[in-house]
């Protein structure tokens, strides 16, 4: 099914809108209202959590290559886990796996 740039954009917005009153939902009906010790400590690790959940498939099943495993980005994510341990820096981590990943697919 082709869609127009039109409907590309209604569509793009509305996910947008969704994702934002879903997630909004949650906090937004709290105001100012402080959250408990715990709430704020669960909260800091939704990055942590969602990153992996974002980048794992395509590690482990990358579309790059039909979906089978591939040196170069197993090592890069081995770059980005040892380096964002190392720095505790997310920008450094992502910036080293991204050298070592076009580094490795240029060895490899």
């Amino acid at each position: 099914m082709n869609y127009t740039s039109l409907e590309i954009w209604v569509i793009i917005i509305v996910m947008g809108a969704g994702t934002f009153l879903i997630r909004f939902s949650f906090l937004g009906p709290l105001g100012r209202a402080r959250l408990s010790p715990l709430a704020l400590r669960l909260l800091r690790y939704t990055p942590v959590a969602v990153i992996p959940g974002l980048v794992a498939p395509l590690v482990l099943w990358p579309a790059a290559t039909g979906g089978q495993l591939d040196a170069a980005r197993i090592l890069a994510a081995l770059v980005v886990t040892a380096l964002g341990m190392w720095t505790k820096n997310v920008i450094a981590a992502i910036f080293g796996g991204a050298a070592m990943l076009y580094l490795g697919l240029y060895l490899f």
